[in-house]
């Protein structure tokens, strides 16, 4: 498997660093977002990256403007959805042949989808969302949810039922409003962080191997050219 780093360019004053990863026959490419508290290079983007490298599966990570700058405050959400969108393309640079996805982690999720509801991000055949965050902690609501109904690629949320950013009511509801656009599979006795409780009997790594099994079989079934490689 090979790992590249590369430089995205948003625009002619701004650029951000990106990581690529391809395994040896790869049948798909994901491009993934962080979260707003972490870059890139965080335990839980590399776990995730290096779990879907093993499962034949190529990733393109990168920064936002604001984390590249060293800076706590997230982008305004036109720069944000600009560099979800140059990231995107960026990939299709690169790995041209193999089926294209995007999603992030958390804020990362959110700013992909927005970017796809504001205009179809090209190429891509569907959204992966970890840890979607429906609303702030201790404020049910989805307000931020109204966009994701615009969307018009599969969406795959892979959620904690413990995730104290998404009542897991309200994100029922919001996937049944959806219809078979969506997908969620709940993550039993998940945190935001997908952090599991002893008493689940499993660990956080058997969690994120089950988690990302799910998602390779969910790509396989959206991208048919991916079920043929």
């Amino acid at each position: 498997m090979s790992m590249t780093a590369v430089r995205i360019e948003i625009d002619k004053e701004v650029a951000v660093s990106g990581l690529l990863q391809v395994p040896e026959k790869a049948a798909a490419c994901c491009v993934i977002a962080h979260g707003a508290g972490a870059g890139m290079t965080h335990p839980f983007m590399s776990a995730v990256a290096n779990g879907l490298a093993d499962r034949r599966v190529a990733t393109l990570r990168y920064q936002f403007p604001y984390m590249e700058r060293g800076s706590k405050r997230t982008d305004a959400p036109a720069l944000a959805q600009a560099t979800v969108r140059a990231a995107v393309t960026e990939a299709r640079r690169l790995v041209p042949s193999l089926p294209l996805f995007a999603g992030g982690k958390s804020f990362g999720s959110r700013m992909t989808s927005q970017a796809q509801a504001e205009s179809p991000l090209p190429k891509v055949q569907g959204l992966i969302f970890f840890g979607f965050p429906l609303h702030p902690a201790g404020k049910p609501s989805d307000t931020r949810a109204q966009h994701l109904l615009q969307i018009r690629v599969p969406m795959l949320f892979l959620q904690g039922t413990r995730d104290a950013l998404a009542d897991m009511t309200l994100l029922d509801a919001t996937i049944k409003k959806m219809g078979r656009q969506a997908s969620l599979i709940k993550i039993d006795d998940g945190d935001h962080s997908f952090h599991v409780l002893k008493r689940s009997g499993r660990t956080d790594v058997q969690v994120l191997a089950e988690m990302l099994d799910d998602l390779v079989r969910w790509m396989a079934i959206t991208a048919s050219p991916m079920s043929a490689a």
